[in-house]
């Protein structure tokens, strides 16, 4: 008897199917003498679509609203359905005694899976392969260690959760926002409170009023010193005052009030989870969110340099402890190798702030794996993302970096002037990594940093100038996709109910496998847009905002439900209950939808009228480039925003009923692109005569 191998994707399977020795190629499929390895193409099967449902679902009608099925029914993708028929098949084999699931190892590998078994009838035992890299040791070490696949279940029931709530919300408040509005109005429990917190940001940026403000600076000839008043501020808002301080300092000595030096030390920054690294990636190269996930899963599955990517802790466990030497020494290569030295002479001691198995779910931070690296197999961008993991893991074993820091009060005539000045003494980690952090907010605050030399309290000093510095006071800054990771990651303060907010901690908004792909969503579909590398909302992302109702544009109820769902994953709460809820969601949201009076009005009008109905086309975003669409969506009418003389009949919605020989017909008269619209509706015309003749 034989074990079934399914994997999510053809690349993996093939690595799998290598290591368990199945070389039997096969069409869909490898075997070997002990297992059969085959695989998905990402889903196979999906729920259901609403026309599934009922025909009446084919029309978008706003009087059919809610859809709201008794259960919901599942479908194989009819794209795909050559390899589901593969799959099934092979689990129909009587030589088959049970199944190993070896789809990615978190919340969507497990609906990837269990919905095949579902719809292949899959009824044996199975068991699930575990692992956190693609190495071949680690390979060999999940099926050595298989799990049993039931203890799982917990992990599917939040995934069925995730995929009906998604639909049931998703799909009703899509279909009244575009019925109610007659336009192309998408809505999601997540991306729309996130393009909500995009949209709020330009108007806390629109309604700001700068304001002038004044600092002032002294010269003591060997150093300088900033004012600042009795509670540490140095902004000045009127100058008036600002000049009555200079005139207050000049020409009078200083004593050095106060030297204060401290030994201080940084610890080393915590490891990467996959929203930190998109926002390091972002930050120093540029990366989108979507475009650091796809160069990971590359180093993941192709390169099998690091571990698994779509992971939302920054610590390893116990376990991955006497690995840590083994890892190194497979990337003591290159830049790497003289930082590596220092670590492998000694005995690795990591302290709880990398290891702790208390703050490891599913899956450990993304880490370095055994494999060795060779740096010439890379492309720029994976170099790029592989040298941010491979520093931060160095730098995570490092000392921390000590520095003293000193600081001067120089008072002046009664006025107090400030002076940092740091010695490292050793630089620990910062020799491996400088850490990057979000800086939203002025610098004025904070002291700049200058070479002291040993002063003395009582120590007069002169002042030999000064100066007063204006400045103005600045709105808070747009979003970039690294800020906007972390307000996703941490909706917290967008939450007014304290209560709420504290049982909000280590929620977020979607998950780290899903931020991006909501990024991605909301610029496909025009509500933001780039401007260099902050985001900004549209026209028609600002008016999506004012139609969708306040529930839904809120981060407290998507961020309940991702909580909802971790506990439905550890057993903690009831499927029946959240589903239960959400059901309820989707029938208020419908119903704040058709009790909306607000107008929408279409800002991506093109110049270009529908041949059919004479309507103004729209331009939008296709999956194959830029289209022109009629807003009547009853006429349906469609095409490439830039074509070829028969573009429109290629592209058109009724191009497969268009007789080849009338395109022959007017192609002969020459100058076919400049009546392509009588051209069409000549064609409709005949093809409805010669209906009308049978």
């Amino acid at each position: 008897m034989k074990s079934l191998v399914l994997a999510e994707k053809p690349s993996v399977a093939k690595e799998i199917a290598r290591v368990l020795k199945c070389t039997g190629k096969n069409k869909g499929f490898l075997e070997g003498p002990r297992y059969v390895v085959t695989w998905a193409l990402g889903h196979l099967v999906a729920l259901a679509e609403p026309e599934d449902y009922d025909s009446k679902y084919k029309q978008w009608n706003l009087e059919d609203l809610p859809m709201l099925p008794a259960s919901m029914k599942l479908k194989v993708i009819r794209q795909t359905s050559h390899q589901f028929q593969v799959v099934r098949n092979l689990m129909k084999r009587g030589d088959i005694s049970e199944l190993v699931i070896a789809t990615d190892a978190g919340r969507e590998g497990e609906l990837v899976a269990r919905w095949i078994m579902i719809l292949a009838n899959w009824k044996k035992p199975f068991k699930r392969l575990w692992i956190s890299s693609q190495t071949d040791d680690a390979i060999r070490e999940g099926f050595a260690k298989l799990k049993a696949g039931p203890a799982y279940d917990n992990l599917y029931n939040a995934a069925v959760c995730r995929a009906q709530a998604d639909w049931l919300i998703g799909l009703n408040v899509t279909r009244a926002l575009t019925c109610k509005f007659n336009a192309q109005l998408t809505a999601g429990r997540v991306q729309t409170p996130t393009l909500a917190m995009i949209v709020n940001r330009e108007a806390e940026i629109k309604q700001f009023v700068p304001v002038d403000y004044w600092t002032v600076r002294a010269d003591f000839g060997d150093y300088f010193g900033d004012w600042r008043d009795p509670a540490g501020k140095n902004r000045i808002f009127s100058y008036p005052k600002a000049e009555e301080i200079i005139n207050k300092i000049k020409g009078h000595p200083g004593v050095i009030k106060e030297v204060r030096t401290e030994s201080k030390s940084e610890p080393p920054p915590l490891a990467y989870d996959l929203t930190e690294l998109q926002r390091d990636a972002n930050k120093r190269y540029g990366f989108s969110a979507q475009k650091t996930l796809s160069v990971l899963q590359d180093l993941y599955e192709r390169h099998k340099l690091v571990t698994y990517p779509r992971t939302d802790s920054r610590y390893i466990t116990t376990d991955i402890v006497p690995t840590l030497p083994a890892r190194l020494r497979s990337i003591a290569a290159g830049p790497y190798a003289a930082l590596v030295k220092p670590l492998l002479q000694k005995t690795l001691e990591p302290t709880k702030r990398f290891v702790d198995n208390s703050k490891v779910s599913d899956h450990h931070a993304i880490i370095p794996t055994g494999q060795l690296l060779q740096l010439a197999a890379l492309s720029a961008e994976e170099k790029n993302l592989y040298d941010l993991i491979a520093r931060r893991f160095i730098a995570v074993l490092y000392p921390p970096y000590r520095y003293g820091q000193t600081t001067l009060t120089t008072v002046v005539n009664g006025e107090h002037f400030y002076s940092s000045g740091k010695v490292v003494k050793d630089p620990g980690w910062r020799a491996v990594s400088a850490k990057t952090a979000d800086k939203e907010a002025s610098n004025d605050d904070v002291l700049p940093e200058q070479t002291l030399a040993m002063y003395s309290k009582g120590e007069q000093k002169q002042v030999k100038s000064c100066k007063i510095n204006k400045s103005k006071t600045k709105p808070p800054a747009r979003y970039t996709e690294a800020t906007l990771l972390t307000a996703m990651e941490n909706p917290g303060k967008f939450i007014e109910d304290e209560e709420l907010r504290e049982s909000m901690k280590g929620s977020g908004l979607g998950t780290p496998a899903t931020r991006a792909e909501i990024i991605e969503k909301l610029l496909y579909n025009n509500y933001i847009e780039r401007q260099g590398k902050e985001l900004a909302p549209t026209s028609k992302g600002l008016q999506l905002i004012n139609l969708v109702s306040p529930a839904l544009k809120t981060p407290e109820l998507t961020a309940q439900w991702e909580q909802r769902l971790a506990n439905i994953a550890k057993g903690k709460d009831s499927k029946e209950d959240f589903m239960a809820g959400i059901r309820q969601n989707a029938l208020e949201l419908v119903k704040s939808v058709i009790a909306d009076t607000s107008v929408y009005k279409a800002d991506n009008i093109s110049k270009t009228k529908c041949p059919l109905c004479g309507k103004y086309l729209l331009l939008v975003n296709g999956k194959r480039g830029k289209m022109l669409v009629c807003p009547d969506r009853a006429c349906g009418y469609r095409q490439p925003e830039k074509q070829d003389d028969f573009g429109v009949f290629k592209s058109s919605k009724n191009a497969g009923r268009i007789n080849q020989k009338l395109i022959a017909r007017y192609s002969d008269q020459g100058s076919i692109t400049q009546n392509i619209g009588e051209m069409l509706k000549a064609a409709l015309e005949e093809k409805r005569a010669a209906k009308d003749d049978k």
